[in-house]
């Protein structure tokens, strides 16, 4: 009976016949980089490839350090390095110690050339993107019906608004027919109203991204009337979708976040809103309050009922101050008038009557005050206290009067 081995032992003797095969230890290889991944350890890995045949290829990050260049999918290069078995898989690689630049490879060239013509024609330029709907209802994917691309954009779409509406057009996304496919997705999508369209896929090679570099399908997206973002490939890759399209999203998952606003976000918004409205209504009600009470004031001051009052009072006051100053200028006369009184009644021709004194006047009314002035028969009155008495003159005496 033959001997029987197990898997390791199988993997662990091929690995040891390459490592004995004097050419496989040290080879150059030509071909174009696919499938090129930058991993956060810093390892390249990469496949080799040309129109015959295709060749897995890894650089660990000691060798990657020395790189003068970014390794680009559709890149020609020249490989140095050793092919060797990964013994767990049992898979051979090459090994690369050294890359360098051998030209560009064919399908980087057409997308080169797309890039420039389109750039040219103006398809790239800013003025012609139109905005993305912030609140979008309704949106249109035009992706495989399969595979991650397509669960990944419903998936977070209903996570951030469940009331969202997709629309999907399953477009074929690799293979000859997958840009006209991709067309027709977009044109009968844009026809029906929607608010935003998806169009992408998951990563690849260039070779599997191709139909998102087809002129057809920049046409169509620079000629939809509905804004679209662009979801083709990894982060890293560019397609010509990517630059026509209004918005370009790294992922698909990305695709979702930018055209779907989050619920938890719109109400947040709304609250905020709502207490900034209510903060201007509460301020512009208090300063029309303000207003008010300013216009009652000055209509109060203006109304000619309050105008009238005023001048009354003003009249009332008035009248008091003119009473008080009556009384005032009353009394002060009649205080002068009683000083009056009682100087002039200290000198009254009465008053001397009343203490027993007399006085004499002549008819026609003149004054006697001297003996000169009245010679017998003449006629006089005299004044006495309590009545008066004509008389006629005897005799006259010059001198003083005798007494005895």
């Amino acid at each position: 009976m033959s001997r029987v081995y197990t898997v390791a032992q199988m993997n662990s003797y091929i690995k040891n016949m390459f490592r004995q095969d004097f050419v496989l230890s040290r080879v150059e290889v030509k071909g174009e980089i696919s499938n090129c991944k930058y991993h956060p350890s810093g390892h390249i890995y990469f496949t080799l490839k040309d129109e015959g045949g295709s060749l897995a290829a890894v650089m660990f990050a000691g060798q990657a350090k020395g790189l003068s260049f970014r390794l680009e999918n559709g890149m020609k290069v020249v490989v140095s390095g050793r092919i060797d078995v990964y013994e767990r898989d049992g898979k051979y690689q090459l090994y690369a110690s050294k890359i360098e630049n051998d030209g560009l490879g064919e399908l980087y060239k057409r997308f080169e050339e797309l890039k420039k013509y389109f750039e040219e024609m103006g398809y790239f330029s800013q003025e012609y993107k139109r905005p993305i709907p912030k609140y979008a209802r309704k949106i249109g994917i035009v992706t495989a019906s399969t595979g991650a691309a397509v669960h990944d954009i419903m998936n977070i779409s209903y996570r951030r608004n469940p009331y969202i509406s997709l629309v999907l057009y399953p477009a074929l996304v690799q293979g000859a027919a997958a840009a006209e496919s991709i067309v027709k997705g977009i044109e009968t999508l844009d026809d029906m109203g929607l608010d935003v369209l998806i169009v992408g896929r998951g990563g690849g090679s260039i070779e599997d991204l191709w139909a998102f570099n087809e002129a057809v399908v920049a046409e169509a997206i620079f000629n939809a009337k509905t804004p679209v973002i662009s979801a083709v490939g990894h982060e890293t890759d560019f397609t010509i979708a990517d630059f026509v399209a209004d918005l370009r999203a790294p992922t698909p998952s990305a695709a979702a976040e930018l055209a779907v606003t989050e619920e938890a976000e719109t109400e947040a918004l709304i609250e905020a809103y709502m207490e900034k409205l209510n903060s201007v209504m509460e301020s512009r009600l208090s300063m029309y309050r303000n207003s008010l009470d300013r216009l009652k004031l000055r209509l109060e001051f203006l109304n000619p009922k309050a105008m009238v009052d005023e001048r009354r009072q003003r009249l009332i006051q008035l009248y008091d101050r003119m009473g008080a100053a009556f009384d005032s200028i009353y009394k002060g006369k009649r205080h002068r008038l009683e000083l009056y009184a009682s100087r002039l009644n200290g000198v009254s021709p009465l008053a001397k009557l009343g203490q027993g004194y007399s006085y004499t006047e002549f008819e026609d009314g003149r004054h006697l005050s001297d003996i000169s002035e009245v010679k017998p028969k003449d006629r006089i009155q005299i004044y006495i206290k309590n009545g008066n008495m004509k008389a006629e003159v005897l005799e006259v005496y010059n001198g003083e009067i005798d007494k005895s």
